[in-house]
């Protein structure tokens, strides 16, 4: 059996596109949406500002939260990358952790812990 290797991402954005509500042909809630994130970093000493766009999809209950999320909300995103399909190999991040930083979640969060 192949030793599990790391694949943990975790950003802070403004949710700037949220998707509708579907399910997968198993039941599964599913929520397609974007993180926008901007900060400023430093690279080999020097600071730099970042920006970038970053698709995210939820499920189960996760993806009930988000859909209750309104555009422009921060949010504290924690998950996985994976390609958003066989034919393309953008990166998507799927949550396993999202808190709302403010807004009409108020620090709401929802993780795969028990």
């Amino acid at each position: 059996m192949q030793e599990a290797l790391r694949n943990s991402f975790e950003i802070d954005g403004v949710l700037t596109e949220i998707g509708a509500l579907r399910y997968s042909p198993g039941g599964i809630p599913v929520m397609a949406g974007r993180l926008e994130h901007r900060s400023r970093q430093v690279e080999a000493g020097v600071e730099r500002d970042v920006s970038l766009e970053l698709q995210v999809v939820a499920l189960g209950d996760k993806a009930k939260l988000l859909a209750s999320a309104r555009l422009g909300c921060p949010a504290h995103v924690v998950g996985f990358l994976a390609a958003k399909s066989l034919r393309s190999r953008t990166p998507v991040l799927h949550i396993d952790t999202i808190e709302f930083l403010e807004g009409m979640n108020h620090g709401i969060q929802a993780s795969n812990e028990a």
